[in-house]
């Protein structure tokens, strides 16, 4: 379930790009269409591809369709490339209409950071996300909840169902309406496919901890509790693309994006679909904590509560590990991988991890850089090492403690 204002922002931030004109349309169809063009023949050129259980994306797109649904799929993120590469693993087929490719998140300071990049990426669906103090709570996300809401639900506003019929006038009235002069700002004709990497960050480790995955973040457990309708969630896992471009690479200006290891595996797998209950079970405790922490004075907008209180961080953290789980069956059961280290699954693991630069769990070696660390980000404003030297502070108090 969502609340109005969320939608409102989803709405604002995706009008920053006429992407209602057919003008507009036709440019992104023609962006996708190369991009996808570009990656197949690098990959059916060079590389051995495999695709395991496409049927299954391809019936959740059918499915997205007649019950008037988001898509949401969800991936490990193991290289730069995997992002346009995976477009072209799938059959042509699936790209012939523009609703149906998908829309992903990309950091801003990598694929925004110019004009030209703004307008090459937005029309290549991608939505704009700020690293390093964005968020969950930022317009990318919130983007995201819009498009995976179908636009004929959003007149489905909350209002406190304990509430009495006679007593909730006022806040019926405070409740902004979608009404039929009402212009979506993104010209479809089915609720959106959303791709994400929960990641945050490429992983590349060194044996024997390779593919694995980091934590998930909590801006994709936004997307399914806040969407107006609860989107059909489906887990992909690959491996391959790291070949392509190892981040061993990533220090060069050349090297950094030309392709190697002609010939290597390039393996992608889809999962079974989320079963709905189990999204619909959390989408419920949602709502519970909606109404037990909503302002009856703003009731159409999160409440500081809703953003950082105990029961919703703990809410979005436990949906966060039930996403990755998903993911994770398919590395294990159907591609056979050892059983990834379970530390590998929590965020404060991660989190020190990266405060000390490795330094907490030496064992653990990356291939190139961390790139989560935030020394190594240079578009980072000179007061923003503020923040880091307090990360570091409160890391060598926890030393001292132990």
């Amino acid at each position: 379930m969502s609340l109005p204002d969320v939608l409102k922002r989803g709405d604002e931030f995706l009008s920053e790009f006429p992407r209602r004109s057919h003008l507009w349309q036709l440019a992104s169809h023609g962006t996708c269409l190369f991009t996808v063009g570009v990656s197949k023949l690098i990959l059916k050129a060079f590389y051995n591809v495999k695709l395991n259980n496409f049927e299954k994306l391809e019936n959740a797109i059918d499915r997205s369709v007649t019950e008037n649904r988001g898509l949401m799929t969800v991936m490990n993120h193991m290289s730069v490339v995997d992002d346009p590469f995976i477009w072209g693993v799938f059959p042509w087929r699936i790209y012939t209409d523009l609703d149906q490719i998908r829309w992903c998140l990309g950091a801003h300071n990598v694929c925004f950071q110019s004009k030209f990049l703004a307008n090459f990426f937005s029309l290549g669906k991608v939505l704009s996300t700020e690293r390093f103090g964005g968020g969950p709570f930022q317009g990318s996300i919130d983007a995201s909840i819009r498009l995976l809401s179908p636009d004929d639900t959003l007149d489905l506003e909350w209002t406190p169902h304990h509430v009495e019929a006679s007593k909730t006038d006022k806040t019926q009235e405070s409740l902004p309406k979608f009404d039929k002069k009402y212009l979506p700002p993104v010209l479809r004709s089915k609720p959106s496919w959303v791709h994400v990497y929960p990641e945050g960050f490429v992983l590349q480790l060194q044996p024997p901890y390779a593919n694995s995955m980091r934590y998930f973040k909590w801006g994709i457990t936004r997307m399914i509790l806040e969407s107006t309708k609860a989107p059909i969630v489906v887990p992909i896992f690959t491996t391959g693309f790291e070949k392509i471009a190892p981040e061993s690479a990533a220090g060069t200006a050349v090297e950094r994006y030309l392709p190697r290891n002609f010939g290597a595996e390039i393996n992608v797998t889809v999962g079974d679909p989320i079963d709905d209950t189990i999204i619909e079970n959390y989408r419920q405790e949602w709502k519970k904590l909606v109404e037990k922490y909503y302002d009856p004075e703003s009731p159409t907008d999160l409440t500081e509560e809703l953003k950082t209180g105990k029961e919703a961080q703990a809410l979005r953290s436990k949906l966060a590990a039930e996403l990755r789980a998903h993911v994770a069956i398919i590395r294990n059961q159907e591609r056979k991988f050892p059983e990834e280290d379970q530390k590998f699954s929590s965020p404060n693991w991660w989190k020190l991890y990266t405060q000390t630069e490795g330094a907490s769990d030496p064992r653990v070696q990356f291939i190139g850089k961390n790139w989560a660390i935030r020394r190594l980000q240079k578009f980072l404003k000179e007061n923003d090492e503020g923040e880091a030297n307090i990360d570091k502070n409160l890391n060598s108090k926890s030393e001292e403690k132990k």
